[in-house]
C-alpha cells in the first residue's frame, strides 16, 4: 500500500525505531534495523531473543509503533518520514534480510508518512498521508 516515493524512501533508510510496550505497561525505543517486503516490516539483530523487544513482545505485546525517519535539511526545515502502528509477531524464518533466524515480523495496520510524495509543510501546516491497511 506505500507509493513508489515511499517504497524508494524506505530502501535507503537503514535504521528505524521500534517501539514495544514492557509488562508493567512501560514503553520502550530502538534502533533497530529493518527490510520491508511483501507488506511486512522483519526486524532482526544478534542476539535477538535477549533484547527487551523481543521479550517484550513474546510476553503477549504485540502492539507496537515503528518509525524511519530523516532530516534532510534544517534550513529549509525538511523532515520526511513513515511512521506506523501494526502487530509483531515472532517468526523463525529459513531466509531473511539477515539471513536464516529468528526476527520479529511487524504488520502494519495504519501508517503516516510526510515530506515524501511533496513538501512536508505548506501554509504553515504538516502535510501527513495517512493510510489504513487492510
Amino acid at each position: 500500500m506505500f507509493s513508489e516515493q515511499e517504497l524508494a524512501f524506505l530502501r535507503t533508510q537503514p535504521l528505524a525505531r521500534l517501539a514495544t510496550v514492557a509488562v508493567n505497561g512501560q514503553p520502550d525505543a530502538d534502533a533497530v534495523g529493518f527490510a520491508f517486503e511483501n507488506g511486512h516490516f522483519y526486524i532482526g539483530g544478534y542476539f535477538l531473543e535477549h533484547t527487551r523487544k523481543y521479550k517484550n513482545i513474546a510476553a503477549g505485546h504485540s502492539k507496537v509503533s515503528l518509525l524511519i525517519d530523516e532530516l534532510r535539511s534544517l534550513d529549509p526545515l525538511e523532515p520526511r518520514s513513515i511512521k506506523l502502528h501494526g502487530e509483531a509477531a515472532i517468526l523463525q524464518l529459513e531466509e531473511g534480510f539477515r539471513g536464516a533466524g529468528t526476527y520479529i515480523v511487524i504488520t502494519p495496520k495504519v501508517s503516516w508518512s510526510i515530506g515524501i510524495e511533496g513538501p512536508a509543510f505548506q501554509d504553515g501546516k504538516s502535510v501527513i498521508k495517512k493510510i489504513t491497511w487492510e
